[in-house]
């Protein structure tokens, strides 16, 4: 039986300096073996690329005038998958050490939304579903892990109330 939908997810985040900078070197080493295991996974559907050049994931789709600001969109074929590679992979350390390379932005930085089955979400559709969940909280056009029945991990490995909603 093939998916109807899929979860869509988006997360941004203000490097703490550029991308070329020493102190968010280890990050962006680590950004091509950590997309690249992402795509690896079951229940992985799609990703948004980037400019295609080693250690520069995503940095080149910007938002607003800001180089500092970096989004990652990828969709799954259900929660389970995305909160697996999220939770149980070496994707968990780089969460738990986000401090060193990101800034705090003080709001929400990550939604998830479904999508029908063959859909590709742009940059912007996902930003607008951030924008309505930061405005109006979770529901059903836009949420975080706590609006997800199915998702637990999220409970308990280090993912703040701030980043999880």
């Amino acid at each position: 039986m093939s998916a109807t939908r899929h979860l869509a997810e988006l997360n941004i985040g203000r490097l703490l300096a550029p991308t070329d900078d020493p102190r968010v070197a280890e990050f962006m080493a680590a950004l091509d073996r950590v997309k690249g295991m992402g795509k690896r996974m079951p229940g992985f559907v799609w990703m948004m690329e980037g400019s295609g050049e080693p250690g520069r994931g995503n940095t080149e789709a910007r938002i607003g005038d800001d180089p500092q600001i970096i989004a990652n969109m990828t969709l799954w074929e259900n929660v389970e998958s995305l909160e697996h590679f999220v939770w149980n992979t070496v994707h968990r350390t780089f969460y738990e050490r986000r401090a060193e390379w990101f800034e705090v932005l003080g709001g929400m930085n990550f939604v998830m939304w479904w999508v029908p089955a063959g859909h590709k979400p742009t940059l912007q559709e996902g930003l607008d579903r951030l924008a309505h969940l930061q405005a109006q909280g979770d529901s059903d056009h836009a949420f975080g892990w706590s609006h997800l029945k199915e998702a637990q991990l999220w409970k308990s490995h280090n993912c703040t109330r701030m980043a999880a909603e």
